[in-house]
């Protein structure tokens, strides 16, 4: 057990200072902003879709690493979705991420951020990038806040 803890750190760690899909994207068909006020996490989101696909997914910001790691965990895994996948994988996030319970079929690398459940001010971090992902996909231009 302690050594999938420690690969679970490693990657969380390497997604935190190496983050994929990041940077401002040229031509979104949607963005979101995201903010988490207990923490301090902030992040703007860049979606592009073609037709009901999410052809290209990028975010800028700036949080503490479980924050930066779920966002580019979770862009890398929403690229080439529907956006009825993206919503039920949200769901499936999000039911993981405050009970620690992993679906059926795991959720991929997501499941490194199963045991965040502890930590309920943590769990405010990392689905930060999933609510703001999911104010992109319905058009909202509200803050996406985790309060």
């Amino acid at each position: 057990m302690d050594d999938l803890r420690e690969l679970y750190q490693e990657l969380i760690l390497d997604h935190n200072q190496n983050p994929r899909n990041y940077g401002e994207m040229d031509s979104p068909t949607a963005t979101a902003d995201g903010f988490n006020p207990l923490c301090g996490d902030r992040l703007t989101l860049y979606l592009r879709m073609s037709d009901e696909v999410v052809e290209d997914i990028k975010f800028v910001g700036s949080g503490c690493a479980i924050s930066k790691a779920s966002a580019s965990i979770m862009t890398t895994l929403l690229k080439g979705k529907t956006r009825k996948e993206v919503i039920t994988l949200f769901e499936m996030f999000h039911k993981m991420i405050t009970t620690g319970e992993l679906p059926e079929g795991g959720l991929g690398k997501l499941a490194v951020l199963s045991g965040v459940y502890k930590y309920p001010a943590r769990v405010k971090c990392a689905v930060l990038a999933w609510y703001t992902s999911k104010n992109a996909l319905e058009g909202k231009e509200s803050v996406a806040k985790t309060e």
